[in-house]
């Protein structure tokens, strides 16, 4: 606290009536962060994404660029729930409600891919059906149209990524998602084909 106390220029009874403890800190701290992020990724993907399979592979080509800048730590949504989510039920929710967000944007990005993509009826992950943390909500068990599915498959790529880079330090971590991303997009390209087909 006393190099937080320096940095900011307040005094360490001025931060503490401002955050009584570590968690409402961190938990302030990852809502301002949850904003930033998600606003600098919308401003990339924005600029940079053409066509609808083009701004979903902005959303790689950003990670990249994030993942060079001087600093770069990893997640800090992930981070802070390692250190204080089993004890900080704002931290959780925070980390949680960030997570949900990233699912809710690709799925924005997804929605603009062109065809319909099939519903599935089976179950798992990989047929259909999302885990109550991908679902952002739904109601268990149900299935989910595809391109539910494909957000969930992407955001798993992105956390991957991000992951890969802070723990491993592997540089091309965002090309090799941004690669399986390519992939998804093909596969789902096909499954809209032969749904369309007579």
């Amino acid at each position: 606290m006393d190099e937080l106390r320096a940095a900011a220029g307040v005094s360490l009874k001025r931060l503490y009536q401002c955050f009584p403890a570590k968690q409402d800190l961190v938990e302030a701290y990852l809502r301002r962060r949850d904003a930033r992020w998600r606003a600098a990724l919308a401003e990339y993907v924005d600029a940079h994404g053409e066509g609808p399979e083009g701004r979903v592979l902005a959303v790689f080509d950003w990670l990249a660029e994030w993942f060079a800048e001087p600093g770069f730590r990893g997640c800090a949504f992930l981070n802070s729930f390692g250190e204080l989510g089993a004890t900080s039920e704002e931290v959780a929710r925070a980390a949680r409600e960030h997570k949900r967000a990233l699912v809710s944007y690709l799925g924005g990005l997804v929605s603009g891919l062109p065809g319909d993509l099939p519903s599935d009826q089976s179950s798992d992950l990989s047929s259909g059906r999302l885990s109550s943390g991908l679902r952002n909500g739904l109601p268990s068990g149900l299935p989910v149209p595809q391109r539910s599915l494909l957000a969930g498959q992407l955001a798993l790529l992105v956390d991957g990524a991000i992951s890969a880079a802070a723990v491993v330090g592997e540089a091309g971590a965002a090309r090799q998602a941004r690669a399986a991303a390519e992939i998804l997009l093909a596969a789902a390209r096909s499954d809209s084909a032969e749904a369309a087909a007579p």
